[in-house]
């Protein structure tokens, strides 16, 4: 297994290390999940160890032509300066992954991919490129990759750099100096709540910026360093998708709820579009949805099966968990389309002979205070 940049930075702390992508990496810390997500939503804020994603550089005259392709949002779109959610799709219009587009300059764009999906992500770069005028290049194994979230965020990362981190928009990005260190920093997250993302080359850097992170966060409270397991039920108070639970290359993005990230009409069209027509003309037969129960103690969990009254499968709970923030169980799940409404309610098979009454809420369960 590999080892994130920050590895011995989370011993340190007492992280529980678990394999997650390929990598050692915390799952949490001594003071636990809720104390890390509560610190990220109510408190100053936190560090993200997420080095284990993937960087790719995309450049040429061909770049724009050669994203359009093979993504499915409009790259046309962007200006310099501005990222990008989107998705990575096969020819049959399933997921290979989902992944954020940075328009860096006219014929240059930057890619960060998921870590768990790294590999695969660049041998379909690589098939489709050599149609295209582009020089691909794979920087994750140098980059060191930190994200800082919550209220505190911008004034802790102000204290280390000259750029005005208020004028960033939301996914916009810049790059300039900070701690020290040439950095590319960006509006974006995983939490909903405010917040940054910064790259840098690791070697000889690591430890000065986190360092100084941490010291720059006592400032506005502290910041506390946060795992997997926080992470995981962040995002899904906030109904965000995460790759090989609620997407996978068996799930494509109309029926995952990634229609406003699939732009049928651009040009040039993503490769996958004509099998992705084919599937809205027939109409989707199921839609991931926010699940949430008010039974005490239930929790429903990826792999769970959603029934009808007489015990039929009609769906699976894809990502599922108790919101420290709610104190209820919370999940996402695909249900057949005519059962996707708000407030429709169904059953779901926590264990054989136990069943769970939930209804469909649409995501996010929890607002955040704070505008991300």
């Amino acid at each position: 297994m590999k080892r994130t940049p920050f590895y011995h930075k989370h011993v340190a702390l007492g992280g529980k290390i678990v394999e997650f992508a390929g990598y050692e990496m915390p799952v949490q810390y001594p003071s636990g999940i809720i104390a890390e997500h509560k610190a990220v939503r109510e408190g100053a804020g936190g560090v993200f160890d997420v080095s284990h994603m993937g960087e790719f550089d995309v450049a040429g005259p061909d770049a724009l032509a050669f994203l359009q392709t093979i993504t499915t949002n409009d790259v046309a779109a962007l200006v310099p300066g501005q990222a990008q959610y989107s998705s990575l799709p096969n020819e049959r219009g399933t997921l290979l992954d989902d992944l954020i587009v940075y328009y860096v300059e006219p014929n240059h764009y930057m890619i960060i991919v998921n870590g768990a999906t790294m590999e695969k992500d660049w041998a379909w770069f690589s098939k489709h490129a050599p149609r295209f005028n582009v020089k691909l290049t794979n920087f994750t194994e140098e980059t060191a990759l930190l994200a800082i979230q919550g209220k505190g965020a911008q004034a802790a990362l102000q204290t280390l750099t000259k750029v005005d981190l208020s004028k960033i928009e939301y996914y916009h990005f810049t790059s300039g100096i900070l701690a020290g260190v040439h950095c590319g920093i960006s509006r974006t997250g995983y939490t909903g709540e405010p917040g940054y993302e910064i790259w840098f080359p690791h070697e000889g850097n690591a430890d000065r910026v986190w360092d100084a992170i941490f010291e720059a966060g006592k400032s506005v409270g502290g910041l506390q360093a946060i795992g997997l397991g926080a992470r995981d039920t962040l995002r899904l108070e906030m109904g965000y998708c995460l790759y090989g639970n609620d997407i996978n290359e068996e799930t494509n993005p109309l029926e995952a709820g990634l229609g406003w990230i699939t732009k049928l009409n651009k040009t040039p069209e993503c490769l996958a579009f004509p099998a992705l027509r084919q599937i809205k003309e027939r109409g989707l037969t199921r839609k991931l949805v926010g699940l949430i129960t008010d039974e005490k103690g239930a929790i429903m969990r990826h792999g769970h099966k959603i029934v009808d009254e007489s015990g039929n499968t009609i769906g699976e709970i894809t990502s599922g968990n108790i919101s420290p923030m709610l104190n209820k169980a919370i999940a996402l799940g695909y249900v057949p389309t005519a059962l996707g409404k708000d407030g429709t309610e169904v059953l779901v098979e926590t264990r054989p002979g136990k069943r769970v009454k939930a209804r469909v809420q649409k995501p996010p369960f929890v607002k955040p205070e704070v505008k991300a």
